[in-house]
């Protein structure tokens, strides 16, 4: 299952309080995954009904289970090899300024040529040329903290109005990245993973 390559990586990379939030078959996800002990992490769960509630409001209805400090998101419909190690780092600088997010971007898809948000001396714009932005960012609790922890809310929006403020930093990333979001290009990856485990480079 894709989100067991992440919660895998995160592991590795020392990252073991993790929270997962879920709506459609949400208790498959719980029974697949368990407390996450068979992993090396502890997992904690965040359900959402009756209906799912979008990134940001999904973050905003965990909340109280993600603590006082900045938290990493890694979206559960991607795959990626970025080195979750790199989250802490990230994590250490946000503490210890003033912003509100680091985002981590990658280059236009072929899905997505438009981008998202731009880039300029590792500080997140709304100019272009514009990047992808990879599902992947670590976040100030202070951003969810006026939404309504039971409504559906975008992450765009807020986002937006903080990269308005100057409050926002990223990198772009140029290594693997599969944005899985159709049958197709999830079973497109499922061939090539299985074929680079058979050859030995997974």
């Amino acid at each position: 299952p894709l989100i067991m390559w992440h919660i895998e990586r995160l592991a590795r990379a020392g990252i073991t309080e993790l929270v997962i939030n879920h709506a459609h078959l949400g208790g498959q996800i719980e029974t697949a995954l368990g407390d996450g002990s068979r992993f090396g992490v502890s997992i904690r769960y965040s359900p959402e009904h009756p209906a799912a509630l979008e990134t940001a409001g999904g973050i905003a209805h965990a909340l109280h289970l993600l603590g006082s400090a900045p938290f990493a998101v890694v979206n559960g419909d991607i795959y990626c090899d970025y080195d979750f190690s790199l989250l802490a780092k990230h994590a250490g600088q946000l503490q210890a300024g003033n912003d509100a997010a680091h985002l981590v971007l990658v280059n236009n898809p072929p899905h997505h040529p438009e981008g998202d948000f731009g880039l300029q001396h590792e500080r997140v714009t709304a100019s272009a040329p514009k990047f992808t932005f990879s599902g992947i960012g670590i976040y100030r609790p202070a951003l969810f903290s006026q939404l309504d922890r039971n409504s559906a809310a975008p992450l765009a929006p807020l986002l937006r109005e903080q990269i308005a403020q100057g409050r926002v930093s990223g990198g772009l990333y140029g290594g693997c990245w599969v944005d899985v979001g159709t049958p197709q290009r999830l079973q497109e990856l499922d061939n090539e993973l299985r074929a680079s485990q058979n050859t030995g480079h997974a």
